[in-house]
């Protein structure tokens, strides 16, 4: 069962009026979508996502709350072009929800599971030609190496990478499971006793396979010329890189021009056009009851008064 974490706190930091227009970037099994719908019984939401058995099930779910919701198949990346094609050029909510869901997790057949016995695969979605089959196969020890070490910060990246390049010499690698016993291999005995050694690996191919970081990057910053005076934008994290790309970009569109910000006083048109409004982590209560909310960070950014 997926459990959407910090749903209070992300319905309250968005600030909903009953008629705003807002944009879930990362719909998923409507979790927080949900939530959202039931508190804009004039307004209307906008939802993305790219995994249709997701969509699908999300569509039963919003459609016996209200119909004023339109659920685009796409990735986020295209979100600010797919919503100027409806008209949408202003929004007074944003919602990323960056963890990849429990049902796609669970899900045998997806390969996002190092636990279960899949085929290499990781794609969310499943009309993209690049997998994870591809890169353990085809890429070179270096490009395994970068991939390990950036996208996973694995402290073991290199013997990973030259196990894996090792045994494909022998057959193709094919499988959840044996990919996992290669990562094993690679590893000291006492590193598998501290946490399970292919977890970063995996979340490594994953955010290949997806191109989520860049994805991410380009797409936040479109998402904050798409607010309204007042508008808010959450974004909630599960690991280090997403938070750090979330926290730089905020940063910078909420800072005073360097060369203004020794004044005692900044005019107000000089005034950064967003404003921080919260850093938060989940409650104890909900790490108590939500395993997967231990590593979630929610930071919220707020556009001031200023139009382009």
């Amino acid at each position: 069962m997926h459990i959407s974490v910090m749903k209070e706190e992300v319905i309250n930091y968005l600030n909903l009026k009953d008629d705003s227009i807002v944009v879930d970037m990362t719909l998923g099994y409507a979790g927080h979508s949900s939530e959202i719908l039931s508190k804009i019984p004039n307004g209307h939401l906008y939802a993305f996502d790219q995994d249709i058995e997701a969509i699908n099930s999300a569509e039963m779910k919003l459609k016996q709350i209200a119909n004023n919701y339109t659920i685009i198949k796409s990735n986020f990346l295209f979100a600010k072009e797919k919503l100027e094609e409806l008209h949408v050029l202003k929004v007074d909510a944003i919602l990323y929800d960056l963890g990849v869901s429990s049902p796609q997790l669970d899900e045998d057949k997806r390969g996002f599971s190092f636990h279960k016995e899949a085929l290499l695969d990781m794609r969310m979605d499943k009309e993209n030609k690049k997998n994870a089959y591809d890169i353990v196969n085809t890429y070179s020890k270096d490009e395994l190496n970068h991939i390990f070490k950036t996208y996973g910060e694995e402290k073991y990246a290199s013997s990973i990478a030259s196990a894996i390049v090792k045994k494909r010499l022998e057959k193709k690698i094919t499988t959840t499971l044996e990919l996992v016993d290669i990562i094993k291999m690679a590893v000291p005995e006492k590193y598998k006793r501290l946490h399970h050694p292919a977890r970063k690996i995996f979340q490594a191919l994953r955010i290949e396979v997806n191109d989520e970081l860049n994805v991410f990057d380009v797409s936040l910053r479109n998402s904050l010329t798409m607010l309204k005076p007042h508008g808010r934008l959450c974004v909630i994290t599960f690991h280090s890189l997403e938070d750090r790309i979330c926290k730089k970009i905020f940063a910078d569109a909420s800072k005073v021009d360097n060369n203004l910000s020794q004044l005692p006083i900044i005019p107000d048109n000089y005034q950064p056009k967003y404003q921080l409004v919260a850093s938060i982590t989940p409650s104890k209560e909900e790490l108590a009851y939500n395993n997967r909310s231990r590593s979630a960070r929610l930071r919220v950014i707020e556009r001031g008064e200023q139009n382009d």
